[in-house]
C-alpha cells in the first residue's frame, strides 16, 4: 500500500503546478506588453501541454514498471523463504 501513496499524490501535484505555470504565463504576457503575438504564446502553450502529456504517459509507464518489479521482488523473496525452509 505504500507504493500507491505517491501515485495518488502525483495528479494533485501536477495540476497545482500546471495552474501556477499557466497563471504565470498569463500574467507575464499581459503585464510585460510582450512583442510576441498571443497566438504564438497559445501555440507554445499547446506545444508544452502536448510535451507534458507525453512526459506524464512516460512517467505512468515507468511507475507501472517499477511497481511490477517490486511485486516480482516480493514474490521471489517469498519463494526464497520457502526454499530455505
Amino acid at each position: 500500500s505504500s507504493g500507491n501513496a505517491p501515485e495518488d499524490d502525483a495528479p494533485n501535484r501536477y495540476s497545482r503546478t500546471e495552474r501556477t505555470t499557466y497563471s504565470r504565463y498569463s500574467r507575464d504576457a499581459n503585464s510585460s506588453g510582450s512583442s510576441l503575438p498571443s497566438n504564438t504564446l497559445e501555440k507554445r502553450i499547446e506545444e508544452l501541454e502536448r510535451e507534458l502529456a507525453k512526459e506524464r504517459q512516460e512517467n505512468a509507464r515507468l511507475m507501472k514498471m517499477a511497481q511490477d518489479k517490486e511485486e516480482l521482488i516480493g514474490k521471489l523473496k517469498e519463494e526464497i523463504d520457502l526454499l530455505n525452509r
